[in-house]
């Protein structure tokens, strides 16, 4: 019977954590609606029906609660986003690997400066990460080059540079990952908010156009609905469109330190070998 590995396991996990972790924030967001801001603890006479106490936290969740049932789903939205913004952090920092990328960098060029490819393979190993994934698959191919006799220089760089790209291609999936979900939270969360603020003003003024004295309890409960929904909404974009900018910026730099070993080591086998 075939058994599983340890990285096989890790990997079927990170290509599975979106499909099974989105529909638990979804629960999640329903939940918290209904036992915590809908707590009747929260609400004049331990009702849900009547206003929020009137004050202290309490009073916050259940006004929170009165946002109606867009608000559930606008917290599975802002879940959504701390979770997916804390994975990719994990994921991004660990494939950094251990050290600096840029002092690991500047350690591979000195092992290569000196001749000594398998100090740098070792440096790649102690490193780890995506960054030393890349940086050893090249070296590995450029061991490889230097005990071939029936290829010229330009071939054994042009192989050297192929394996670059391709350990590059393999590892750069990875780092993106999951970013169209919080690029999508930006977006999704606005649209929602706006579907909650133009339900609550239709409320509001509802309320508004019933015949005689204008029902006070109902327009003050939708336009709660709606600022509640736009709070929640526009503060969860803002905060998606920020992680989004940091992690592709992380990710950009990553791919720069990349390009600078891949260069690097180019460099020292043609000079090696002119």
């Amino acid at each position: 019977m075939n058994k599983v590995s340890a990285p096989q396991k890790e990997s079927s996990f990170k290509s599975n954590f979106a499909a099974f972790t989105i529909p638990i924030l979804v629960a999640t967001g329903i939940l918290i609606y209904k036992f915590v801001l809908g707590s009747p603890s929260n609400f004049e006479g331990g009702d849900p029906n009547n206003h929020p106490i009137p004050e202290g936290v309490g009073h916050v969740l259940g006004l929170i609660y009165k946002g109606g049932f867009i608000v559930p789903i606008l917290l599975s939205l802002v879940l959504m986003s701390i979770t997916f913004s804390i994975e990719r952090f994990l994921t991004i920092n660990k494939a950094q690997g251990t050290a600096s990328a840029e002092s690991f960098v500047r350690k591979v060029q000195v092992h290569l400066n000196a001749g000594s490819v398998d100090a740098a393979i070792q440096e790649c190993d102690k490193q780890k990460g995506s960054v030393a994934n890349v940086v050893r698959a090249a070296l590995l191919k450029y061991k490889e080059m230097e005990s071939k006799s029936d290829m010229d220089t330009d071939n054994k760089i042009l192989a050297i540079q192929k394996e670059l790209e391709e350990a590059t291609t393999l590892e750069l999936p990875m780092l993106e990952k999951n970013l169209v979900i919080i690029a999508t939270m930006a977006s999704v969360s606005t649209l929602i908010a706006l579907l909650g603020t133009v339900i609550g003003m239709i409320k509001a003024f509802s309320a508004l156009g019933t015949g005689g004295a204008p029902d006070s309890v109902g327009l003050a409960n939708g336009i709660s609905e709606a600022l509640i929904n736009t709070a929640l909404g526009i503060g969860n974009s803002a905060v998606a469109i920020i992680m989004y900018n940091v992690f592709t910026t992380k990710i950009d730099k990553i791919t720069f330190t990349i390009d600078e070993a891949g260069y690097s080591i180019v460099q020292s086998f043609a000079a090696k070998h002119k």
